[in-house]
């Protein structure tokens, strides 16, 4: 990461899942803005939250969008994004946004820093932040298809329950202490699992689905990818996993897909079957890397790979990366 300049910062939803992790990172990472603006919800504003030692109070957005601060890190969902971004970005702050909203506008750029910062602009005011899937997923594909240009992916994800927000981990929590609570899915999810993420659509995919087969094509830049995905939702408390199979235009050495992925910044190769060794949630939680292991060719068809992935997806796969955006342009970019 380039060096962090002194700025100003706010970080709205800050209350949240993933507004509490983001204040996480920038503590681990020693990001300590000049001053630092924490934005929830009406029913939060004037309570205090802590970051890096010490109090601060929640603001409402006409606080913020007064101080002007250099960036905004978004993460209250996307009716409160497509309301409030944009006002933002008119008072001349730049956004950074967690949330569906703005990820396939084709005015806005769609940033896993590692692969694609270079593409930000000092007029880019909005910044979308991928699908939590989406990002561990490309983090992986990026160096493959450089090298061996993808033609096909077909990738299963099971998604953790984090994924949806705190009311499912309530959910799940209570299920496994047989406590009756508020229900965030139509079903138990302890003990169970279920082919359901995000709304369904009329072609029987699901939104989460969705937007795996889109965002990917628009960070990869690469249009002619043939992408399908199925979503399992899990009872797993941080980290989603990612079984996936990629066609290849060009044939590849196994020992070379290897090398590949260890020298790839931000990844972690973990496969070594005669010891059991393989990714999981139980390696990635609070982790920043990306973990890819089970690596084999599939003898079924030419030019085809297998491989399993997981991250922690409210680390990588939101805050983290959001955190990352604001490093990089807090450092340098093109004009």
């Amino acid at each position: 990461m380039l060096k962090i300049k002194f700025m100003e910062l706010a970080v709205v939803g800050a209350t949240g899942l993933v507004g509490r992790e983001i204040i996480k990172v920038l503590e681990e990472r020693n990001f300590l803005p000049k001053n630092f603006y924490p934005v929830a919800s009406p029913k939060s504003v004037g309570s205090s939250i802590e970051f890096a030692g010490r109090m601060y109070r929640v603001m409402d957005h006409s606080d913020v969008l007064a101080l002007k601060p250099e960036i905004a890190i978004f993460s209250a969902g996307a009716e409160t994004s497509k309301k409030w971004a944009p006002r933002y970005a008119e008072a001349g702050i730049t956004v950074i946004d967690n949330s569906s909203a703005w990820r396939m506008d084709k005015d806005i750029p769609l940033i896993v820093p590692e692969i694609n910062a270079g593409i930000l602009k000092k007029s880019d005011k909005i910044i979308a932040n991928p699908n939590c899937s989406t990002i561990q997923l490309v983090m992986i594909l990026a160096p493959l298809h450089l090298k061996y240009r993808i033609r096909r992916i077909v990738a299963a994800t099971y998604q953790s329950v984090t994924g949806t927000g705190i009311r499912a981990v309530r959910q799940l929590e209570n299920e496994r202490h047989g406590i009756k609570g508020e229900m965030a899915y139509p079903y138990p999810i302890d003990l169970n699992l279920f082919p359901h993420g995000g709304s369904f659509l009329p072609n029987g995919y699901t939104t989460e689905e969705e937007k795996l087969v889109s965002e990917t094509r628009k960070i990869l830049n690469d249009y002619s990818i043939r992408i399908t995905a199925t979503i399992a939702r899990v009872p797993v408390i941080g980290g989603h996993s990612e079984a996936v199979n990629i066609e290849f235009e060009n044939d590849f050495l196994l020992d070379d897909i290897f090398r590949l992925l260890r020298n790839t910044p931000g990844v972690v190769v973990q496969d070594d079957p005669a010891n059991n060794l393989y990714p999981m949630p139980l390696f990635s939680k609070g982790r920043d890397e990306v973990f890819v292991g089970r690596i084999r060719r599939d003898e079924s068809q030419p030019n085809s790979l297998n491989l399993w992935i997981v991250a922690d997806n409210l680390r990588k796969g939101a805050a983290t990366n959001a955190v990352q955006i604001a490093g990089y342009l807090s450092g340098s970019r093109e004009s």
